[in-house]
């Protein structure tokens, strides 16, 4: 081997250790870019939980048989002794999906007494109009702030009249449930219509120098870092979840949810159950909810 051989092995040598070098500090920059994204991003989510948290009521599902009087889901409904069965405007009744006892929820807007119900029609899509989310013809709201206790469960069963979908099986919830209520709080969640930009917003406060136009310009997943942040579970206020988007836009004035149902089932047994298991909203403008006014409501439910 040559002298000029010897030195060009060097070099060679010399340029690889180089490139092996180049290459570790890339990995090093790439792995502290990740840490830090992912410390930014677990900071950003931690401010928004502190400065988004709302009153809201979450709710369990029982065994008990509630009375017409009591808040359930699913079952029969209160109806006054001079009133029928809501319908749609083919004249086919609706279904009580669930009823709530307003003396029970401890949030500001909402009613202080009565019963507030929800009817849905029991056709393939649970009386949602998909095209017209508010319109209430296969789904209706109702209250009643004055309550007759001399109504009888027996009375309510000789109004009921089957409808085309009573066999099909398509009604959400299988059987009748008690509601357990407590109060608690919510913080944004990341299916709600503001998060994106309250999130970007945060985030670029804090890491001035990469900032972000989007919450998906980011790999880290803030659900991976904290796991209460989708929003799921049965609950009156607080933020909601979806499995496909939020039906309303940014600039939404139904900013209350008036009522989320999610699915539950196991055991061998389907308590509620939205298309192939997921969850359903109704959103109400907090001014019109406190003027009890029920005319204007969001109804919504998706699945996978």
């Amino acid at each position: 081997m040559g002298l000029f051989d010897i030195f060009k092995n060097k070099k060679d040598s010399l340029t690889e250790e180089i490139d092996e070098y180049n290459t570790g500090q890339d990995e090093k920059k790439s792995s502290d870019s990740k840490n830090d994204e992912e410390k930014y991003a677990l900071e950003t989510y931690r401010q928004l939980k502190a400065e988004t948290k709302v009153p809201c009521v979450k709710m369990e599902l029982n065994d008990d048989k509630p009375s017409i009087f009591e808040s359930k889901v699913g079952g029969l409904g209160y109806i006054p002794h001079n009133e029928k069965f809501p319908a749609d405007s083919k004249g086919r009744q609706l279904r009580l999906l669930a009823q709530i006892d307003c003396s029970k929820v401890s949030i500001e807007e909402f009613p202080k007494t009565g019963l507030l119900q929800f009817w849905i029609l029991n056709n393939d899509l649970c009386g949602a109009d998909f095209d017209n989310n508010t319109k209430q013809d296969s789904f209706r709201i109702i209250y009643y702030n004055d309550i007759d206790t001399s109504v009888t469960e027996n009375e309510i069963k000789a109004k009921f009249e089957e409808n085309e979908f009573d066999n099909d099986e398509m009604f959400p919830v299988s059987g009748e449930y008690g509601l357990i209520f407590n109060t608690d709080e919510d913080s944004l969640s990341v299916c709600d219509c503001h998060f994106e930009t309250k999130f970007v917003e945060k985030y670029n406060q804090l890491n001035t120098n990469n900032k972000i136009e989007s919450y998906y310009d980011i790999t880290t997943d803030i659900d991976d870092i904290d796991g209460d942040t989708n929003g799921f579970g049965h609950k009156i206020g607080g933020y909601p979840a979806f499995t496909q988007e939020d039906p309303r836009e940014e600039d939404t004035s139904y900013d209350f949810l008036m009522l989320q149902l999610d699915s539950e089932f196991g055991d061998g047994k389907d308590r509620i159950l939205w298309g192939d298991a997921r969850i359903c909203n109704f959103f109400i403008n907090s001014e019109k909810l406190k003027n009890l006014d029920f005319s204007d409501v969001i109804y919504n439910w998706d699945c996978y």
